[in-house]
């Protein structure tokens, strides 16, 4: 591989807190290796539509605390397109960029890998997402600033629910995964979690709240991820409404509130080391692969494997929800 002498930037994606950090670890990283980055704005879009500049360590200054990407996210179906592509590769040629760095999840390295194959230029993926589903490393980006927003909000709806004897159905993100319905529900001290890797059985849950919850407790929180196999939270909590017609029952969607806020400082750590050996990796000739970060250390993934879907949730973490409500 030729010495590397100019980067692309990008993120793709959803959003997530952290992501700015990462940029910024990119910029500097590459000015610490005397190689220019260039930062592609809206994604893969911004790439076919050659919207991309120049960004120096100037550029990049207080940056580190702001949520979303100041780069911008955008979809793309032309990019999903051999011809998109090939335009993509010719504005890349164009502002002589010799490699990219991506930073977002599942989609946006699938299409990083097949473009990288088409036309032989080097890229490496930095995990974003506050699913945190990714394979290959122990934290995405963004995870751990969405968890503290959800065990914050559900902390404030505990306040009212027990003040008005109210049982909260609370919808969090997780659309194929349940990594942060599960983490926020042990945080919050939440009374029973569903996700989309475990199947929910209406029925079982009933009658834990006949048999368990309505013997203890007048106020409680049940924490659905919205990829729920039972159809979220609303429709579970109007499954419960038919047989439990004494129960004052509420449904909260904490929505997009997960994705925004200033990054945690755990999230702005990680991503400042995962943006550094982003530009380590492609100057020691490394491509395709993603950059982790797995008991504490830097590994790299073949982007091949990062899919969300190999990654699992710990069977732990649910026996662990089921042991602390078991009094």
């Amino acid at each position: 591989m030729e010495k590397i002498k100019k980067i692309g930037v990008l993120t793709s994606g959803g959003d997530s807190p952290g992501m700015n950090a990462a940029i910024r670890a990119v910029v500097r990283a590459g000015a610490y290796h005397n190689i220019e980055v260039f930062g592609i704005y809206q994604g893969y879009k911004g790439m076919i539509e050659n919207n991309i500049k120049l960004l120096s360590p100037r550029d990049v200054s207080n940056v580190l605390h702001r949520g979303g990407t100041f780069l911008k996210t955008a979809r793309s179906e032309e990019f999903k397109t051999q011809e998109g592509r090939k335009i993509a590769y010719e504005n890349l040629r164009k502002n002589e960029i010799d490699a990219v760095v991506i930073i977002g999840g599942d989609g946006s390295f699938k299409g990083a890998n097949q473009f990288s194959k088409e036309f032989a230029i080097p890229v490496i993926g930095i995990p974003g997402t506050i699913d945190n589903d990714m394979y290959g490393t122990d934290y995405c980006i963004g995870y751990d600033t969405a968890l503290n927003t959800v065990v914050e909000a559900v902390d404030k709806i505990r306040d009212t629910a027990g003040a008005h004897d109210r049982l909260f159905f609370v919808e969090v993100m997780g659309r194929d995964s349940g990594f942060l319905a599960l983490r926020s529900g042990i945080a919050s001290g939440a009374e029973a979690v569903l996700i989309p890797e475990k199947e929910t059985i209406i029925d079982d849950l009933k009658k834990y709240l006949a048999n368990g919850y309505n013997k203890k407790k007048s106020s409680g929180i049940i924490i659905v991820a919205e990829g729920d196999d039972a159809g979220g939270a609303y429709k579970i909590a109007d499954l419960v409404k038919k047989d439990f017609t004494n129960y004052d029952i509420r449904v909260t969607v904490l929505g997009h509130i997960q994705r925004g806020g200033s990054p945690s400082a755990f999230d702005r750590n990680i991503a400042s080391q995962m943006g550094i050996n982003a530009v380590q990796g492609l100057v020691d000739g490394k491509s395709n692969v993603m950059v982790g970060l797995i008991n504490r250390n830097i590994v790299y993934t073949p982007l091949e494997q990062s899919a969300k879907h190999n990654k699992r949730v710990n069977p732990t973490l649910l026996s662990t929800i089921d042991i602390l409500n078991s009094y």
